[in-house]
């Protein structure tokens, strides 16, 4: 397995690359070719280009939820390579409902139908095998007493308007020789929930890595038990990033081994 980091709010030194405040990563198993998220906008192809990667030649399209830092760049990316006949979108049912923050739209620019048109897309909101080792979660279990209890906005579902508690907020697992890798967008659904599941879906305990947004920004009494929580679970590669502040990562960093994230980031996994 290797990770590319497309799109993140920070940029490595001597790279020239292009930053957000958004996540996009780039992904291959095998032969398999994965997208996860599609960032704000058109910077993560703009990047892509600049790494060598070929994003018409993708087989999938993961997205981790319907946020627009997540889904903003969909429609650049479905204009630009909309002959491609072997890509599958794979994502929560939820994630294509409208989503508002502050009466301010923050879903994806696509709906449901308007993708469906010229793309096989596959909802679900139990694990998905993309491939032998490479598994979508779906919808998490929200099992921690700290975590993933406030709403964040409100959306239009079936039912009308309601409160949204993003649970269409998904992640990847990845099995590998050292134990499980964990890819999340930012993590909505609670880190620790999302490693739980993890664990339980691959039947796996070990946790060797982690990347991606843990939705943290206060030094608070989450925060605390967040690290207590993942100091017990021994990772030996923490990339949190994205929505997690500089001081979420300071506090972490006083008892736990966290790296450092940004575009151009390479991650190779056996």
């Amino acid at each position: 397995m290797k990770l590319k980091v497309l799109v993140d709010n920070n940029t490595y030194i001597d790279e020239y690359y292009l930053g957000e405040p958004a996540v996009s990563y780039y992904l291959e198993d095998g032969d398999r070719r994965i997208l996860f998220d599609t960032g704000y906008s058109d910077v993560f192809m703009k990047n892509a280009a600049s790494m060598d990667i070929d994003l018409a030649k993708l087989h999938y399209l993961v997205l981790s939820h319907g946020h627009n830092d997540h889904t903003g760049g969909l429609s650049h990316l479905l204009k630009e390579y909309e002959n491609n006949e072997d890509l599958t979108i794979i994502a929560h049912p939820h994630t294509f409902e409208e989503k508002r923050m502050d009466d301010i739209l923050i879903s994806s620019p696509l709906s449901l139908e308007e993708i469906g048109k010229n793309n096989r897309v596959v909802t679900t909101r139990t694990p998905f095998y993309i491939t032998e080792r490479l598994i979508f979660l779906g919808e998490i279990p929200r099992v921690m007493d700290y975590e993933a209890k406030a709403p964040v906005g409100i959306r239009n579902s079936e039912e009308g308007l309601v409160e949204d508690y993003v649970l269409d907020d998904s992640a990847l697992v990845f099995t590998g020789e050292e134990g499980i890798y964990i890819i999340t967008g930012c993590s909505h659904a609670g880190i620790c929930n999302i490693i739980e599941y993890s664990k339980k879906v691959t039947k796996k305990d070990k946790v060797a890595g982690i990347i991606g947004g843990f939705h943290l920004f206060d030094v608070n009494e989450q925060v605390e038990k967040t690290r207590e929580y993942l100091k017990k679970q021994n990772i030996p590669y923490l990339y949190p990033c994205h929505c997690t502040s500089f001081k979420v990562k300071a506090s972490f960093l006083q008892e736990l081994n966290i790296e450092e994230t940004g575009v151009g980031l390479v991650l190779e996994w056996i």
